[in-house]
């Protein structure tokens, strides 16, 4: 079996999943490390036939080409889409995005085998290795993108362990999947990595990150607002996470600070606020929790983790 496995949701972006599969097809031994390169349509509405054609034009590389039964959103479609993986490391992309080095799918498997030194994990695995994410046009770097909350202390460091990862840019192996599950399907948009994080830093493994996997978003600089709906899910989201795994404290401080953020993303727009709170208060009788352990608290500790928001 060969090492690697793409997976790649895509919906409404049939130009920019063109150019990530040609460019996944242009990655230096891509046909000796691919197993299968799956891109689910997540039910788009407008024509991949142009996809489709490549797809039947590439024999010589493993790709699969799914049609989702409906749209299922982010955290259900990488469910769905990691039903047909059988390779051991799954890399999850974008569909707006390609990788910058050829050498990429080499520098995956190297980053597994040999994980940063320091802040030293203990006797933790290595479960998913989050990439550099620079943006497509300017080539700076994504600040939202790197996978801890103080990014002026971290964001020239090579590699360093971390407590959660970019959803639409890392790899992970199957394996552990198999152990701790797949993705929360409550959620359809928003915070779902950090609910799968958690459950993996219990299970005794470690995060990291590694710049020498770099990944180009086409997203602006200037960022993509929220929209309020949006914003109102990440803000349930993440306390449903606090609520789960952290100490019940961590929980009251994410829903209090999320509100104020969404006040000031929003610019005070309540057709979705009191919705929100509607939800999160209903949180501590309806969710049960599965605070982690000890251990795990250290680990978060020790790579500089925030909590409380």
């Amino acid at each position: 079996m060969k090492p690697l496995s793409f997976i790649i949701i895509t919906y409404n972006r049939p130009d920019d999943a063109l150019e990530l599969l040609q460019n996944i097809a242009g990655l230096d031994e891509a046909a000796g490390l691919l197993q299968e390169i799956i891109l689910v349509n997540n039910l788009s509405s407008v024509s991949y036939s142009k996809v489709e054609d490549y797809i039947r034009s590439q024999s010589s590389l493993p790709f699969q080409y799914i049609q989702a039964p409906e749209n299922l959103g982010v955290a259900r479609g990488r469910n769905f889409a990691l039903r047909f993986a059988t390779a051991p490391v799954l890399i999850l992309l974008d569909d707006d995005a390609v990788l910058q080095n050829k050498d990429a799918l080499k520098q995956i498997v190297q980053a597994f085998a040999e994980p940063p030194a320091t802040p030293s994990p203990g006797e933790r695995e290595t479960a998913i290795v989050s990439f550099k994410i620079l943006y497509y046009d300017t080539l700076e770097m994504q600040k939202n993108g790197l996978p801890h909350k103080k990014y002026s202390q971290y964001k020239d460091k090579h590699s360093f362990y971390t407590y959660y990862y970019a959803g639409g840019a890392h790899a992970i192996k199957r394996e552990v999947l198999e152990q701790v599950g797949y993705y929360p399907e409550d959620f359809f948009y928003g915070m779902e990595e950090y609910d799968l994080g958690y459950r993996i830093l219990d299970k005794g493994y470690a995060i990291q990150y590694n710049d020498s996997i770099v990944m180009l978003h086409k997203e602006s600089p200037l960022g993509r607002k929220p929209t309020s709906e949006k914003l109102r899910m990440m803000w349930v989201n993440k306390s449903k996470v606090a609520w789960r795994y952290l100490p019940k404290a961590y929980f009251y401080s994410t829903a209090l600070l999320w509100s104020f953020q969404y006040l000031r993303v929003t610019g005070f727009n309540l057709k979705h606020y009191f919705r929100a709170w509607k939800a999160i208060t209903s949180i501590p009788r309806t969710e049960p929790r599965h605070k982690i352990s000890q251990a795990t608290m250290a680990y978060l500790r020790k790579v500089e983790a925030r909590l409380y928001y």
